[in-house]
């Protein structure tokens, strides 16, 4: 049975003077009523300054819609519920931030078209093993907490939160779909040691995360779209877990942000203008990403650092800086991935990460793999292929590169080896260079076969100061300048190569090149070594003599025990 109570400020007959008095009958009611009872209050448009207090079964409706009724604290809670309670159309404000505005300590709450007002405190409170519903409903200012509860968030807008929007902590499970959030001071939706999904919603202008999941969280988002964040768009730390699919963020300092051991799984989003990152996995995080696009990134598309080892498949970073990046210690496999229009490297592996990248496609970029370190750093390479940018493969300090059916066309440079840098190329082919298809300097090793260049304007191979080049089973052809040249102290080893054209030389060889079984038409430039001449000639007594190559000013002696040198000075006296 249902009884139904008027509240009417002007006192009509039959009616109730405050909300209160008629929450108080229905009470006395309930307490001698043998039967279970229902209640409906409904009020008449008027301001009610009253703290409310509602049990059992009742509903409480706005007697002429949403907005015509106000209920106003100054201090304390607006209203406090145990039972089954629905609220209907009502807007509810205090100004005490020390109170809950609205607080369902027991049972079930449901807010419908309700407006909750507080400067700061906790707009609505689902305290533990309470549900709350909220539904087409409005929060200014205040938090919406749910401790230990279970709560369903639906139509709802959230704005100007002092704090967080919304907070789901210690054990809560709730869902939150079609709501937007705004202005929030901290984070749109934080989950914090608990369950959310978060589904068709809109985020924007948060101070912190838009969305946050802490302390082994459980965190699912789907369709959602956020915008103009100060951090990052949506943050797991602390061995949270979850998914995010088909969301989009744009403008964030991250786009998707991974730390302290969390590990989401990532797919079919797009991430658009990061001031920073768009997807940043670091401190031990991992993550799967799969199918996403990250656009105009200002500083790094794709970034594992300080231990993160992130796993990217099938994703697409375009515009920007860097595309992806592994650094301080991290790691990171990427596979099916495509990168282009970049200002700076496309791939890069620095101090002490290791990159693996697997079917990845590199267009008009600056630079396609650079790498950095010591011998840590290593970068493994299979089926790439970079076209029209300036040095397909830079490998710097002792870091160590390893490429598998890797192609580079239309650079300047194919692949590079400088300071004290290891490369080492299997089946690999450099077309259309400006300067060089392989290059090895400063103390730097590339070993490479089957490696094909073709149309280079410059050399093949190419080594300077003490780089070192060994190349097997491998063909140059129409090279301008010459297949292979070796300068300063460089040296190598060239085993069954083909150097083909009509120009240029094959090998300009400074002396200390092997060359074993070389097939060309053109020629073979040898430089002889140069030695510093003494004022005194050489004199060996060996018991057995092999000599390769001339030797000059020498004196040579046979089995003898004593052998006397005599030398003329330059008055012609001799000594």
């Amino acid at each position: 049975m249902v009884v139904k109570y008027v509240v009417s400020p002007h006192g009509r007959r039959g009616t109730y003077p405050t909300i209160t008095s008629a929450l108080r009958a229905f009470s006395t009611l309930q307490g001698v009523s043998r039967r279970p009872r229902s209640a409906v209050v409904e009020i008449v448009p008027g301001r009610y300054e009253e703290s409310l207090v509602a049990r059992g079964d009742v509903r409480i409706v706005a007697a002429e819609g949403p907005g015509s009724v106000v209920v106003n604290l100054l201090r304390g809670t607006v209203l406090e519920t145990y039972g089954s309670v629905q609220v209907e159309g009502l807007v509810l404000t205090n100004r005490d931030v020390d109170y809950d505005a609205v607080a369902c300590v027991q049972g079930t709450l449901t807010l419908d078209h309700v407006e909750v007002r507080t400067p700061g405190g906790a707009g609505a409170h689902a305290r533990p093993n309470t549900h709350v519903t909220l539904r087409d409903s409005t929060f200014l200012h205040g938090r919406t907490l749910f401790t230990a509860a279970t709560g369903t968030v639906e139509r709802c807008r959230f704005t100007d939160a002092a704090d967080n929007a919304i907070a789901a902590i210690e054990g809560a499970q709730l869902s939150v779909r079609g709501s937007r959030i705004e202005g929030s001071r901290i984070h749109g939706i934080r989950v914090c040691d608990a369950r959310a999904e978060v589904v068709g919603c809109e985020l924007t202008g948060t101070g912190n995360a838009a969305l946050m999941a802490d302390t082994r969280a459980e965190l699912t988002v789907a369709d959602c779209a956020i915008t103009a964040v100060h951090a990052e768009g949506i943050m797991f730390i602390e061995q949270s877990r979850g998914s995010v699919d088909r969301t989009r963020v744009t403008d964030a300092a991250h786009g998707v942000c991974a730390a302290s051991g969390a590990d989401p799984v990532v797919r079919d989003c797009v991430l658009t203008a990061c001031r920073d990152t768009g997807i940043n996995v670091q401190t031990d995080a991992r993550g799967r990403f799969e199918n996403c696009r990250v656009v105009d990134a200002r500083n790094i598309g794709v970034f594992s650092t300080k231990g993160g080892a992130p796993e990217v498949t099938g994703c697409h970073v375009s515009g920007g800086n860097v595309g992806i990046a592994v650094a301080e210690g991290s790691r990171g496999r990427f596979a099916r991935v495509q990168v282009e229009d970049l200002t700076n490297s496309a791939l890069r592996v620095w101090d002490g990460s290791k990159g693996a990248f697997e079917h990845v496609r590199v267009d008009r970029c600056t630079l396609g793999l650079d790498t950095k370190g010591d011998g840590g750093t290593t970068a493994d390479l299979t089926d790439v292929v970079f076209r029209d940018v300036e040095t397909a493969v830079t490998a710097l300090g002792q870091s160590r590169v390893t490429l598998r059916d890797v192609t580079a066309e239309r650079a300047a440079v194919g692949f590079c080896g400088a300071e004290e840098a290891q490369v080492r190329a299997h089946d690999c082919t450099v077309t259309t260079v400006s300067v060089g298809g392989v290059v090895a300097s400063g103390k730097a090793k590339v070993f490479a076969n089957n490696l094909t260049v073709r149309g280079s304007e410059g050399t093949g191979l190419s080594a300077a100061e003490s780089g070192y080049l060994s190349v097997a089973d491998s063909a140059f052809t129409d090279c301008a300048t010459a297949g292979a040249v070796f300068a300063d102290e460089s040296s190598g080893r060239l085993v069954d190569c083909s150097v083909n054209g009509t120009e240029g030389v094959a090998v300009l060889d400074n002396g200390r090149v092997e060359i074993i079984s070389l097939r060309t038409s053109l020629k073979v430039l040898q430089k002889t070594v140069r030695t510093v001449e003494e004022k005194t000639t050489t004199v060996i007594n060996v018991d057995g003599l092999y000599v390769a190559g001339s030797v000059h000013n020498s004196q040579i002696a046979f089995n003898n025990d004593q052998v006397t040198q005599r030398q003329s000075n330059e008055d012609g006296r001799t000594t």
